[in-house]
């Protein structure tokens, strides 16, 4: 396969895989559109039971102090009765006594008992709102769901048929080089392939040695950029014939060797890492 056809096709394949990946990246994203609201939705279910809790706790308490203030009442009504009934001035004195006491308690129960009401009409009141809170939340929340379920589809159905257009694309080309030019893509924010101009990177903008950038001229195979290992292809440039022939300032590939030497090691520490991501 002719190498002009072959950039043309990873040209079109860094088009579609970019795309892809952008796809990919929004499935992941969209759903955590929905954490601030389920959180919301379970502080508010939280803040329920518990206000479900202290109802019960105040429901239970106003029993207490409604059978409190009748045992009080019933007190005081049988000492008034027994008034009648008194002989001597202590008598007397005792049974006043046992009206003022009784007569006491029953004006604190009382109040106890109606603050025990305030509360439970309260918390009633705060439950309903928030059971209404609860519902709207539940229902805007399956809605969001709903609409992200169908948003995500038809990524998914994107992502398909960029999968389709990708194979048609890649049974001539090297599967090594696929692997390295979807990595870069990744990488590389969308961009696998770029030109060079004279003898300058358009990727990196790093010059590169003029032995280095005439291999990359001929094209007559698929080389990568040494700093940031994209794929390159030739461009021309105005400045072409002047820095194709002028080697003082960019070196020769023997100044690649240590350069080499690191890209492998970086393209090594990459595929641990990318295999990490994977797993």
């Amino acid at each position: 396969m002719a190498m002009d056809n072959v950039f043309d096709k990873l040209r079109t394949l860094q088009d579609i895989l970019s795309r892809k990946i952008v796809l990919e990246q929004d499935i992941q994203e969209i759903p955590k559109l929905l954490v601030t609201q389920e959180e919301l939705l379970a502080r508010l279910k939280k803040s329920f039971i518990e206000k479900n809790q202290d109802y019960d706790k105040a429901k239970t308490a106003e029993a207490e102090f409604r059978n409190l203030l009748l045992d009080a009442e019933t007190a005081r009504e049988r000492a008034e009765k027994n008034m009648d009934a008194i002989n001597t001035q202590r008598e007397y004195e005792a049974l006043d006594k046992e009206i003022r006491d009784a007569s006491e308690k029953e004006q604190q129960y009382r109040k106890d008992l109606q603050r025990e009401e305030r509360i439970l009409s309260d918390l009633d009141e705060q439950m309903k709102q928030n059971a209404a809170l609860i519902e709207a939340q539940e229902q805007e929340l399956a809605e969001r769901r709903a609409k992200i379920e169908v948003e995500i589809a038809e990524k998914e159905k994107q992502i398909a048929d960029l999968v389709r257009q990708e194979k048609e694309l890649t049974p001539d080309l090297d599967s090594e080089v696929l692997f390295k030019f979807e990595r870069i893509i990744r990488n590389k924010m969308g961009r696998g392939i770029v030109a060079i101009k004279g003898n300058v990177c358009q990727g990196c903008h790093m010059i590169l040695p003029v032995q280095f950038a005439n291999d990359v001229r001929l094209g007559q195979d698929i080389v990568f950029c040494p700093y940031c290992s994209r794929i390159l292809f030739y461009e021309e440039s105005e400045q072409d014939e002047e820095v194709f022939f002028d080697s003082g300032d960019s070196g020769s590939l023997s100044d690649l060797d240590d350069i080499e030497e690191e890209f492998d090691d970086e393209e090594e520490e990459e595929e641990k890492v990318n295999i990490d991501y994977e797993e």
